[in-house]
């Protein structure tokens, strides 16, 4: 973001569909760090679609825009859309199949991109 810290504000709208990212050097994400807070880092996030696998940290997050299947080892796939809100589990191995451009707001305990 530019300008003053999202924080800075005593309220602050963004439009989370509206936001610039930076891209990953992976090339089919992208994301902006918004703040960084005691409980952990808040962002938004965007992946293109194919699938990728990862270990989670503790998160919750708000799928802003796009369709995916998570698959979590031991545990029914999942499928989110806009709207849903979803809690991962730190240590939780997850393969993310993205059929459609996926956005989401993040709030991550401790570090880490969402």
């Amino acid at each position: 973001m530019t300008g003053p810290l999202w924080a800075d504000w005593p309220v602050a709208v963004i439009g989370g569909l509206d936001v610039a990212l930076v891209d990953d050097p992976d090339g089919t994400t992208r994301w902006v760090e918004l703040e960084t807070t005691a409980m952990g880092e808040v962002g938004i996030w965007e992946i293109d679609p194919g699938t990728v696998r990862d270990v989670e940290v503790d998160e919750i997050f708000v799928v802003l825009s796009g369709r995916a299947t998570i698959k979590v080892d031991g545990s029914p796939d999942v499928v989110v859309t806009a709207g849903d809100v979803v809690r991962l589990q730190a240590g939780a191995v997850t393969t993310w199949i993205i059929t459609e451009r996926l956005r989401k707001v993040y709030l991550t305990q401790g570090q880490g991109q969402g």
